[in-house]
């Protein structure tokens, strides 16, 4: 967990402005936190922190690759991560009851008393958000090289005996399908 100290930016030595700071996660980051659907992630986390008064505005660039598994053969297959994110810092009085009251999720607050802010959650979500819900080829990459092919055939087969054997009891049912036409 002592690596975890990477992930803390000591923001009140920083002076008023733009300031950059880089990450590369691998599996190795996400062993603090539950096992992921993905592995061998290589990715690169570029934070901008733009330091203010009363605030800072941050951005993360999330960029690399991952394996993830198809949705439809079950093959991993890699992943190019890109992406972007903006969260606003403010500094309060009171940041757990404004935590609490905020409505937007890319504001968040955080004592004045605060001296570290600590971006490694943030990161872990970011990076799962780079990764989409669906997790398919296009339909350009179907059978090619990543592809499960006997797991493709099977689909083809199926699909193809769906639609040969329809099933007696929707038959009734065709008649009242262009009705509201």
């Amino acid at each position: 967990m002592s690596s975890r100290r990477e992930f803390e930016i000591a923001f009140v030595g920083l002076k008023a402005g733009m300031h950059e700071f880089n990450y590369r996660i691998t599996d190795k980051f996400f062993e603090a936190y539950q096992q992921q659907d993905f592995r061998n992630c290589d990715a690169n986390v570029n934070l901008y922190l733009d330091k203010k008064n009363s605030f800072m505005l941050l951005k993360f660039e999330i960029g690399g690759r991952v394996e993830i598994a198809c949705d439809r053969c079950g093959n991993m297959r890699p992943l190019d991560l890109w992406d972007e994110f903006n969260i606003l810092v403010k500094l309060v009085e009171d940041p757990e009851i404004m935590n609490q009251q905020e409505e937007d999720p890319d504001v968040y607050y955080i004592s004045k008393g605060e001296s570290h802010l600590h971006v490694s959650d943030w990161i872990y979500e970011f990076i799962n958000l780079s990764i989409p819900m669906q997790r398919m080829c296009n339909e350009k990459e179907i059978g090619g090289p990543y592809c499960n092919k006997e797991v493709l055939e099977m689909l083809k087969k199926l699909d193809s005996e769906k639609n040969q054997a329809s099933n007696p009891l929707w038959k009734g049912l065709e008649k009242f399908r262009n009705l509201d036409k």
